[in-house]
This record gives structure tokens, sequence and C-alpha cells, in this order.
């Protein structure tokens, strides 16, 4: 297999020397149970595609970009009663994504998308503070499963973890991890019974194993390879085309 120049695991010295990168990409996953059909990789195998997918589509139309290797372990928390749940605290996310930025900044790369494909997983804060050490950085953070303006489009239902999105995705990435879908939970899941949060205003983390027996939320009853496959298509276009805008603009002027 030919080695692509966008991807950092798969070149060499001499690509990256010759390389003139402009965007980096951090693809940050998450390893944790997804009901009983998908993986345990699920996270980090759609984050590796998609940021992939849309570097190609963006190298292929002039860009400058480099995809970092996916980090595999995100905020888990409140899932450590799910055995081989692998969570990392988001103060060591923190300094891990410090490490990275430091390293980053010395190679003159002055754009990092952090490309985040785990809901528990927030760097808005941890930007904030390591954007006060390095104020000449673009740091952004992109979650590829709300790039989708009307998702109605593709699914029927909303359920974001393991529910008919992320099954279908996978049923077309990984076929062969997936199991058949009469052996997946229901995916049925509790909420608070707060009304503030029914508003929008209110916030706690889920206690995964009082929120759901499979821990799924979300029907994947409904799931298919095709829904994946087109989902999949305009996801990858739509953040080909931010790659696109971000590797032309000014990081001292990017606000209208």
């Amino acid at each position: 297999m030919t080695a692509r120049p966008y991807i950092l695991t798969e070149v060499n010295w001499k690509t990256v020397r010759d390389g003139e990168y402009r965007i980096a990409v951090l693809p940050w996953g998450a390893t944790e149970a997804h009901n009983y059909h998908l993986p345990y990789g699920t996270d980090n195998l759609q984050n590796e595609y998609i940021a992939a997918e849309a570097a190609r589509k963006a190298w292929d139309r002039g860009c400058k970009i480099v995809v970092l290797p996916n980090i595999p372990f995100g905020a888990n928390c409140q899932q450590l009663d799910i055995p081989l749940t692998i969570n990392m605290h988001p103060s060591t996310q923190s300094i891990v994504l410090r490490d990275v930025v430091s390293a980053l900044y010395e190679h003159d790369i002055r754009k990092l998308v952090i490309f985040n494909g785990h809901g528990g997983n927030d760097f808005r804060q941890m930007i904030r503070e390591i954007k006060s050490d390095y104020p000449e950085m673009f740091i952004c953070q992109l979650n590829w499963y709300q790039v989708l303006s009307d998702w109605k489009k593709y699914f029927t239902d909303s359920g974001d973890h393991a529910g008919e999105m992320e099954t279908s995705i996978m049923m077309y990435l990984h076929p062969g991890w997936v199991l058949p879908l009469e052996e997946a939970g229901s995916g049925k899941s509790k909420k608070l019974r707060f009304a503030g949060r029914s508003e929008g205003w209110l916030w706690a983390p889920r206690e995964w194993t009082k929120v759901t027996e499979d821990t799924g939320i979300g029907d994947p009853s409904a799931s298919t390879p095709d829904k994946g496959k087109l989902s999949l298509e305009e996801i990858t276009t739509k953040i080909c085309d931010f790659f696109l805008e971000l590797n032309v603009a000014d990081p001292e002027n990017i606000y209208d």
C-alpha cells in the first residue's frame, strides 16, 4: 500500500522534511463499550477514517495538511464500572494536548484541529488555557458527529451512542466487526428528570450504567451500510471544505 502523504504514521522523514504542512489534525477518540454489537474501538475507527478521508479530499485540492496519530483514550470518568473502559482524565488530556501544541509550535505549524470522535471529550477550556501561552496558534475543536445539518435525511433515530448513525457507519467501514442487529440491545436510555435538562440550561454527566442497560443510547435496528456510506460522503466533504478554508486563512484575520 502506498503511503498517503497527509497521514503522519505512514510517511517518512524525507516526505515530512519537504512537506511544508500548514495544518495539523489531531484525532482524539475513546475506548469504551458500544452496546452489544459494536467494537470498543468504534470511536477510534470512525475518527481515523473520517479525518483521513476529509484530509485526502483537501490534499487533492492543494491543502497542506497532516493527520497525526489518533489518541485512543477519552474522558470516560462515569463508565469505569464497565470492564475495559479506558479512561483518560481531562486533566491528563490537557497535559497531552499542551505537549502536542508545543511540538507543533516548534515545527512552525500554527493551525491545529482537534478532531473529536467522542461525546465525553471536551477540549474547549483546555484550548482557552493553552492559547494564552501560544497566542499565535489557531486551535479549534471539531466534533465530526455534529457536522450533519440535517441528520434526518439519513437516520430515523437521534441516539448518540451505538445507535443508528454509528452502527450504519461501522456496517460500512468494518462490517466484519459488527454483530448482527438482532444481537444488539435496544439502546433504550434514561434522562435526567429535571426540567432544566430538557430546556437546555442544565447539564450533568451521565452515569452510564444508571442510564442504559446495554451501554447503548439509541435504537440501531434501522441501520444499514448504505446510510453509513451516504452520510460519510457528506460529512467528509463538509470537513474538507473547512480544511480548505483554514488552509488559506490568516489567523490574525479570521473574524467578520
